[in-house]
């Protein structure tokens, strides 16, 4: 009969068997496969376009194909016929005065809808009417935002891409001082931009539920002790990236949900990207799909995986991830 201590040890050794058990099942793999229809952008009138192969054109020994257009804008949508117009319509008012100023300057914008079954993509089509720089990515199956982002990503043509939200939470506006903060760090390089609202909290905390408030701290600390440091407001999803940071980084995240931006960026500072931090006009706009609860339990437990799955090395950086930073 077992001793009192060799029962503790044994309750020790079976809850952390249980428990790699439970991250080995969790350790999914990056998904960078496209299934059948996800081969082409569709267009207006029905067109489609032939998404081009990032890792397929380069010539000249690199990793990736060389970027064609000054930028493209990923716009992960699901289920946003309501939001979406408004977000087309500001986005597409900024660009097309930004090219009035400067006619050299070319650009998309990939819509990426995520499995939706509410006629997101028609909404979409809508604006691509007399715009060949609209196109719509429709998913097969609902990924997650991280899997429509990555998606996106690995389509682009951008020599800079911007990850923005389909709400218009953040003023596109601010994207000229993403950019001016992008150009210090690619002089040295590359690197990643991201829009920041840390400066908004104490603004916030008047009008932000107690709940929210302790959610919102709790879910920074894990952050900074598990996965991120140096950056304060890790989910705001207005992100601008060189076209490199942008293919090393979603070449290997593995989350599809709304932690994703948190694995990016830790394989961002695993590889020494350099990542900065501008603060940018935001609103809060109705119609998240995700409670405060259900959205602090599902980061907190992928914050832990992240953590978790790498340290053990059940998750790790792709070799065309570090094949791509080699050569930045």
């Amino acid at each position: 009969m077992l001793s009192f201590e060799g029962m503790v040890i044994a309750a020790v050794v079976l809850v952390l068997v249980l428990a790699l058990a439970v991250l080995w099942s969790s350790a999914t793999p990056c998904n960078l496969e496209r299934l059948e229809g996800e081969e082409n952008f569709l267009l207006a009138g029905g067109n489609v376009l032939r998404i081009p192969d990032c890792f397929g054109n380069a010539d000249d020994g690199r990793a990736i194909a060389p970027g064609t257009l000054d930028l493209s804008l990923v716009v992960p949508a699901y289920k946003e016929t309501e939001r979406l117009p408004t977000m087309m319509k500001e986005t597409l008012d900024y660009l097309k005065a930004r090219k009035a100023a400067n006619p050299s300057f070319t650009y998309e914008i990939i819509v990426v809808d995520d499995g939706s079954c509410d006629g997101t993509t028609d909404v979409a089509l809508e604006f691509a009417v007399g715009e060949d720089t609209v196109k719509v990515l429709q998913l097969q199956k609902n990924r997650g935002k991280g899997g429509a982002v990555r998606m996106g990503v690995l389509s682009s043509s951008g020599k800079r891409v911007l990850m923005v939200d389909a709400d218009a939470a953040t003023d596109i506006n601010d994207l000229d001082k993403c950019d001016a903060a992008l150009d210090k760090l690619e002089a040295k390089g590359t690197g990643i931009v991201c829009g920041s609202r840390a400066h908004l909290e104490d603004e916030a905390k008047a009008t932000r539920s107690m709940l929210r408030t302790i959610l919102m701290k709790g879910f920074h600390l894990l952050v900074h002790f598990l996965c991120v440091r140096g950056v304060r407001d890790t989910q705001c999803g207005f992100k601008l990236f060189s076209r490199d940071a942008a293919m090393v980084c979603f070449c290997s995240t593995h989350l599809d949900r709304w932690a994703f931006d948190v694995e990016m960026l830790y394989i961002a500072q695993q590889l020494n990207i350099p990542i900065a931090e501008v603060a940018v006009t935001w609103t809060e706009i109705d119609g998240s799909k995700l409670s405060p609860l259900d959205a602090a339990l599902q980061m907190g437990r992928d914050l832990v995986r992240i953590n978790a799955l790498y340290m053990l090395g059940l998750w790790d950086i792709s070799a065309l991830s570090h094949k791509i930073a080699s050569q930045m």
